[in-house]
């Protein structure tokens, strides 16, 4: 008896719609952090090259950090014209799931999540939202190993008549959880200036993009006190479609 064989359907290819506005917001705390203008220019440059309007904004304390992303909120959900698409970069020493403001004081970082969600701004209810975390995760330092890899595979499904609170958003790690992140005081750090690199320099939906920025990060090798290390971001998504920046 012959089995039956099976043809899998191919996923759809819809992707989000761009044709809005792109507003972006990056707060970077510089003290004690050498290297981190490079990143601030070299992100700048990028939001340029994508359209993007971006603010930037230096040294937030740790409440700042708060009112910062409440007033972009504010911001979107007035905009002159519908808003397609936000970016949130935040650059700082950091713990698991805490950021250390200018002042020393920590904020969490869900509660910096929270502003943008699809019930907090009605403007971006099922738009994506971007947020790129330059700050260490942890203590733990990797040196490596001989051979390794992950698959990364995502499923997207009809869109409903209502769509969840937390839905259309990618949270992009400088490193792992637990893990410490770098940065050189005169280049700034791997994972900011290879990620505008890929994003101004390649064309694709942003899931490729940052594969290929993992890719690349994974291949090289940081030297710290003498001691070769190694370094990954770190990947979240609850997007529901594609999203193509260029």
């Amino acid at each position: 008896m012959e089995e039956e064989m099976i043809n899998p359907r191919p996923l759809e290819e819809e992707a989000y719609d761009m044709s809005g506005a792109r507003l972006a917001l990056t707060l970077c705390v510089t003290k004690a952090r050498e290297g981190s203008e490079v990143d601030i220019s070299a992100l700048e440059y990028m939001f340029k090259q994508l359209r993007f309007e971006n603010t930037t904004k230096r040294d937030p304390t740790a409440q700042q950090f708060q009112e910062e992303l409440k007033n972009f909120q504010d911001v979107i959900d007035n905009w002159k014209e519908p808003v397609s698409c936000a970016f949130v970069v935040l650059m700082a020493h950091g713990e698991e799931g805490l950021l250390k403001g200018e002042d020393e004081e920590m904020v969490k970082l869900d509660d910096l999540f929270e502003t943008l969600n699809n019930k907090n701004c009605r403007a971006l209810r099922g738009k994506p939202k971007v947020y790129i975390v330059q700050a260490c995760r942890g203590e733990h330092r990797d040196l490596g190993e001989t051979i390794g890899g992950d698959e990364m595979m995502m499923v997207t499904k009809d869109e409903p008549q209502t769509i969840p609170t937390y839905t259309d958003i990618l949270h992009v790690y400088s490193t792992v959880e637990g893990h410490l992140a770098y940065r050189h005081d005169e280049d700034g750090s791997t994972f900011i200036q290879t990620l505008t690199d890929v994003f101004c320099n390649r064309k694709g939906p942003i899931l490729q993009l940052l594969t290929e920025v993992t890719r690349r990060m994974a291949k090289a090798e940081l030297v710290q006190e003498g001691t070769a290390r190694k370094v990954n971001p770190e990947i979240q998504s609850t997007l529901r479609k594609r999203l193509y920046l260029q």
